[in-house]
């Protein structure tokens, strides 16, 4: 027998004359290896009794083994009474599976295999490693806590809070206080959150921020999860995120970044910061790689332009981008193209049915191709191209609100390279003290102004020619209809073909001098100060002129007369309450 074997077989004589070996007494007890300590190892051993206890020191490449896990350390004290240990310099913990831990100084409690350890600590499974100055660290569990400062280093993910739990088995992780997580792809910020080092999955507990591509993009939120192996969120509280330029917030928040799609549910909010337009609604799905958008729910449009804000409600909103084709074509077509909704059920999103309205001009009169709509589709690319403008498209009870007119359809189409809103069904038009009705409306705007209407069928022009309690109305109508307008009210009128006009012309003073029914083929109707000012009649004209006290005039009224005050919108509020 060498001597080191010698001197271990002493040592173990001495601890049983002591009162028994801790093993053999833990033995009676207990039969499993909870709390059977095995002393491996050392070069010197020393015993000392004291009020508190008696304590045996080991000294020199200490080994201490209880189950399968095992303690190496420089020196090691055992409290005999209460089987607690203290590791002193270089100390290691080694367990299954490759898990070890390092630090300075340890205290560990064997009855329930739980260990303080100090000094540079680290605790790894061989891939994912934990830095920290203090950790408590459960060997049964395999869960470490900090709460003075720590970091954990995950592949090429980083994590640095106050306080940590890491759990080696579940790979599961929960930081606290200014947590801060960095990785070559994104950069994430939080008081509180969840961390898994093999999913990736990371989960919010508190408000967080993630920022990715370069600042591109950027997700806020206080409680859900980002999964960013697959760049999948998922929030269920109200959340953002910021992507090149698009913003979308919503109480609930699903945002797939490989696919492109997302949706929010409640208080949705999403911004085209290109574009200078807003969209508030109850629900919105969106595809990012293809620029697609529906929103329901009371959704409201809101375009900026210059000092004027144009406010649009529908019961539900589509957007997507205008091909280049449509942009190639411009305005140069004669007929009206309008798109119309597609389904009633939300599928077949990638395409818009389109509806023709020809307009025909006579042979030899110069084409007005002011408000003439593009063709228009959906790009079927895999990513849209992000210069191209959009068009959205509101079906069913739309209403319309500006500073500057109002106005009301069933369904509406609005293209932001042409600033042109197309009105379509039923559509209402108020500028001013002027009403505009007919089979559609297409109005073009100019930095937020109305530039000019065009009414391709079934035009009608009517204003108030006195206060609202004489019911007197200046009327024009005709097959079709160009307004110019300035300032936001209407400066001239092309009535062509069928022009039919009533109106109240006034003397020199002011007064009326009764009332003016014409028709013709063609007309030119000037106003000022909101009112008919002169009419200028063209081929085949036809014209009387009516005193007053002899004018019948609660049934002086074209055909199409309508005077429909009661609809209007009075204010962008009630687009955002009805």
């Amino acid at each position: 027998m060498n001597n080191h074997s010698k001197f271990c077989s002493f040592v173990f004589f001495v601890l049983a004359l002591c009162g028994g070996l801790p093993a053999a007494r833990a033995q009676k007890a207990d039969t499993s290896d909870k709390m059977i300590i095995h002393i491996l190892n050392n070069k010197l051993l020393t015993f000392t009794k004291t009020d508190s206890g008696d304590f045996f020191r080991f000294v020199g490449d200490v080994i201490m083994q209880q189950g399968t896990d095992t303690l190496y350390c420089d020196s090691l004290y055992q409290n005999k009474t209460t089987n607690i240990l203290e590791a002193f310099s270089n100390v290691r913990i080694a367990q299954l599976g490759g898990t070890q831990g390092l630090c300075d100084y340890l205290k560990y409690t064997s009855a329930v295999k739980l260990a303080y350890m100090k000094g540079h600590v680290s605790l790894t499974d061989g891939k994912n490693k934990l830095w920290c100055e203090e950790l408590t660290y459960d060997l049964g569990t395999k869960t470490g806590v900090y709460n003075n400062h720590g970091t954990l280093n995950a592949d090429s993910t980083i994590v640095t809070s106050e306080k940590g739990i890491y759990n080696v088995n579940s790979k599961e992780a929960r930081f606290t206080g200014h947590v801060i997580v960095a990785d070559p792809n994104y950069y994430t910020t939080s008081e509180d959150l969840g961390y898994n080092t093999e999913s990736k999955l990371t989960r919010f507990f508190a408000p967080s921020v993630v920022t990715g591509d370069s600042g591109r993009t950027i997700l806020q939120t206080s409680s859900g999860t980002y999964d960013s192996h697959k760049g999948m969120a998922d929030f269920d509280t109200h959340s953002s995120v910021w992507y090149d330029g698009y913003y979308i917030e919503g109480d609930t928040l699903h945002y797939n970044k490989i696919t492109g799609y997302g949706y929010a549910y409640g208080n949705v909010v999403g911004i085209d910061t290109a574009h200078h337009s807003t969209l508030y609604c109850g629900r919105a799905t969106y595809n990012k790689r293809k620029r697609i958008l529906w929103a329901v729910d009371k959704p409201v449009l809101v375009q900026v332009n210059n000092r004027d804000t144009l406010y649009m409600r529908a019961d539900t909103f589509y957007s997507a981008p205008i091909v280049k084709t449509a942009l190639l074509n411009g305005l140069s077509g004669n007929d009206t193209l309008l798109a119309r909704r597609f389904t009633d059920n939300h599928s077949n999103k990638d395409s818009v049915k389109q509806m023709a309205s020809p307009v025909r001009e006579r042979k030899g009169r110069k084409k007005e191709k002011e408000l003439t709509p593009p063709t228009f589709s959906v790009a079927d690319t895999t990513d849209a191209d992000t210069s191209l403008p959009l068009y959205f498209t509101g079906y069913h009870h739309v209403r319309i609100f500006s500073d500057s007119m109002q106005g009301l359809c069933d369904s509406i189409v609005y293209t932001q390279n042409d600033s042109t809103i197309r009105m379509i069904y039923n559509p209402i038009l108020w500028s001013r003290n002027s009403q505009v009705t007919g089979d559609t409306i297409l109005m073009k705007m100019d930095s937020g102004k109305i530039n000019n209407v065009y009414v391709p069928n079934n035009a009608f022009v009517v204003s108030l020619a006195a206060s609202q309690k004489a019911e007197i109305y200046d009327q024009v109508q005709g097959k079709t209809l160009r307004a110019y307008f300035k300032d936001n009210a209407i400066n001239m009128l092309n009535v062509f073909p069928n022009a039919e006009a009533i109106y109240y012309p006034k003397d020199d003073s002011g007064f009326f001098i009764g009332v003016s029914q014409a028709t013709s083929t063609r007309m030119r109707v000037f106003f000022n100060d909101q009112k008919i000012d002169k009419i200028k009649f063209e081929q085949d004209v036809h014209q009387t002129l009516t005193p007053l006290e002899k004018a019948d005039l609660p049934s002086t009224r074209l055909s199409r007369f309508k005077w429909l005050i009661k609809l209007r919108p009075k204010n962008k509020e009630e687009l955002f309450n009805d």
